[in-house]
């Protein structure tokens, strides 16, 4: 290996891939490593790009999901890239596998997609388009019967339990009470425990609001999980590629188009940007005619779920992990934002094509 593999480059998140580097590489042919990068961007899994002597590839150790159901996605992104979805086939180890296994981690193998991540407002009015327009075509290839023999059918009305204002109420005393218990509260703790005290008022003011059933309204079916600037490449103003097919799962078509415009055009700016999502949501519509309804309903869902979880404080104290610290306050400022705003949130929401 030509290139010193230290904390910088590769190693700081596991200590352990450069022992497994050498696993890999013999099990997916790639020859030597030239250089090796950890890519930090990537919450949930750890990521790195490789340069070897067959080329330049994309590394992921998977722990989000089991390694079966990463198989399975594994093999729907070799169908979607032959339907010309912009996505990177998966390599196959020389047994013909797409995940291999290193004392039981688990990891895959992609072609690098050259382009870079293009995060919130960055997007001109036309891109955000062109994003709406990609996420109906990969509903529509995820759907199509080029999919049916690896995924079962996904048509069915699903049920989600709806979190009341109680259980929300009850969960931030909890972290109240971990905060309060503290010898030492660092600033995060104090932060923390105001922004929950706010929530608990938004709770107060709009618990009566939230979805009244269980089922959401509108069509159902596979999703990627995940479509945010995170997992799109962009290069020379058009989308070079989709990444990180994890999630992929059945889910109501409007949940994916909601929690897209939602995390692209706001969550860490603290507001939503209307234009940008209403421009978005024409051209999802262009590809996929959902109806205003069931993006009503689904808008109204997320706008609920955000208020009634608390999902980066469970990472913090449940699990001590801080890679997502960075992402509550702002989190917290949208969910102000947006209470403030659900009508004309909504209205960005029913953009014709």
């Amino acid at each position: 290996m030509t290139e010193a593999m230290d904390d910088a480059s590769c190693g700081s998140r596991y200590s352990n891939i450069e022992e497994d580097l050498g696993v890999l590489c013999g099990s997916f042919g790639l020859g030597e490593v030239r250089a090796c990068r950890f890519l930090p961007n990537g919450l949930m899994n750890g990521n790195w790009r490789l340069e070897t002597a067959e080329g330049a590839f994309a590394l992921k150790r998977i722990m989000d999901v089991p390694l079966p159901l990463a198989r399975r996605n594994l093999a729907v992104l070799s169908e979607l890239a032959d339907a010309g979805v912009p996505v990177g086939r998966p390599m196959t180890t020389s047994s013909g596998k797409t995940v291999a296994e290193v004392a039981g981690r688990g990891y895959c193998l992609i072609p690098w997609l050259e382009g870079g991540h293009q995060p919130g407002t960055e997007l001109t009015l036309d891109q955000a388009a062109d994003l709406g327009v990609l996420l109906g075509q990969i509903h529509r290839s995820l759907n199509d019967e080029r999919i049916a023999r690896l995924l079962p059918p996904g048509s069915e009305p699903l049920a989600a339990p709806v979190t009341t204002p109680g259980a929300a109420h009850a969960e931030a005393d909890r972290f109240l009470a971990l905060i309060a218990g503290m010898e030492g509260p660092a600033a995060f703790d104090a932060e923390a425990a105001q922004a929950l005290g706010e929530r608990k008022v938004l709770l107060d003011k709009y618990g009566s609001e939230r979805p009244a059933t269980e089922v959401a309204a509108g069509p159902v079916g596979w999703t990627h999980g995940d479509v945010q600037h995170r997992n799109v490449l962009w290069r020379d103003g058009k989308i070079a590629g989709v990444i990180d097919w994890d999630r992929i799962r059945v889910r109501p078509f409007g949940e994916e188009v909601a929690r897209t415009a939602t995390v692209q055009f706001g969550g860490e700016d603290g507001f939503l940007d209307l234009e940008r999502t209403a421009t978005f949501v024409a051209g999802y519509r262009s590809v996929v005619p959902i109806p205003v309804p069931a993006l009503a309903d689904a808008v109204e869902r997320l706008w609920w779920k955000r208020m009634s979880d608390y999902w980066q404080l469970a990472f913090h104290y449940d699990r001590d992990d801080h890679s997502c610290d960075h992402l509550f306050l702002p989190a917290e400022r949208f969910l102000a934002w947006w209470t403030e705003r659900r009508e004309v949130v909504q209205e960005a929401f029913a953009a014709m094509p």
